[in-house]
């Protein structure tokens, strides 16, 4: 009986080193292999107490245990190949093959599955190419697998993170009334998702842009915040810099766009010699994304202006 178990589980090995490649994803040969190593590993444990637990049971009892457990285990296994799969996706800026390996779950009920397809979704609005009537279902498409990913998980840092970036986008797409209406509530799930992870570099960068567009904000949109707001949301160039530094700290050099920022920071203070230095780190951050493109032509301008 045994045996035969043991031989169904190496076909199951069999199929998802098939299912892997025919995804035709450049390193999803180290994805595979750890899969194998992951299901190797759990197996004998498994194998191991379920052989201590249950001296008593028969050989066809035994083996259905074995078939349930081993079941349940490549299950398992495999949300995490998937989820891997996902987040090496967007590591490489794969937009288009992200939303596609996700959206199949957009049914799910699992956090970790809907706010990568929030991400994913955003991803692909923001492709140059994405016509305008497309870029705002994708925008209110990933809102709603954030604020779906929140009410299934209160306590995950990266739901609160995606859920406060998709409800700023929503605040684009609807004007700046909405923007600044929705501006407490970003901060508030920004602040979260720092809490939940304060090793989060990017959480710490977006709120740093959030206390920097307040610092900055033009006087008309602060009339629009003050009709909304008793006391309406403010910040300092001070505040900014703290937090772009602090993410800076976490994880350096991690995000072009961060480098830019404290430049730009630097400039409303003033400060031309730090400015300077990190303009010249944005400019010479290796350009891999559209946006490492676009933080480089405008590390360029404004270092043009620092003369």
């Amino acid at each position: 009986m045994s045996g035969r178990f043991f031989s169904r589980v190496s076909r199951t090995l069999l199929k998802i080193n098939s299912s892997v490649k025919r995804t035709g994803l450049t390193g999803t040969s180290r994805l595979y292999w750890t899969t194998i190593r992951r299901i190797a590993d759990s197996l004998n444990n498994g194998r191991a107490a379920l052989l201590l637990g249950l001296p008593v049971l028969s050989a066809l009892s035994y083996e259905a245990c074995c078939r349930f457990h081993v079941s349940a285990l490549v299950c398992a296994l495999e949300k995490d190949e998937i989820l891997e799969q996902a987040d090496y996706l967007y590591s490489c800026a794969e937009a288009e093959k992200l939303y596609e390996l996700l959206v199949k779950y957009k049914d799910s009920d699992e956090a970790e599955f809907l706010w990568r397809l929030a991400r994913a979704s955003r991803e692909l609005s923001l492709l140059p190419d994405t016509d305008p009537q497309r870029k705002t279902q994708l925008t209110f498409e990933a809102f709603e697998f954030a604020k779906k990913a929140l009410e299934r998980d209160n306590e995950n840092f990266a739901v609160h993170k995606w859920y406060a970036i998709c409800l700023s986008d929503i605040g684009d797409c609807q004007g700046v009334k909405a923007k600044i209406g929705n501006s407490f509530l970003i901060r508030e799930h920004l602040e979260k998702a720092i809490q939940l992870n304060p090793k989060d570099a990017t959480s710490m960068h977006i709120l740093g842009y959030w206390c920097f567009a307040f610092a900055e904000l033009p006087w008309y949109q602060r009339k629009v915040a003050a009709v909304i707001f008793a006391t309406p949301p403010t910040s300092t160039f001070e505040e900014a810099l703290e937090f772009f530094l602090k993410a800076e700290e976490v994880d350096p050099n991690f995000y072009s766009k961060n480098l830019l920022m404290l430049g730009k920071t630097y400039m409303a203070m003033k400060d031309g010699q730090n400015a300077l230095l990190w303009l010249t780190k944005a400019k010479e951050y290796p350009a891999h994304t559209l946006e490492d493109k676009q933080v480089l032509k405008e590390a360029e301008e404004l270092l043009k202006k620092l003369g």
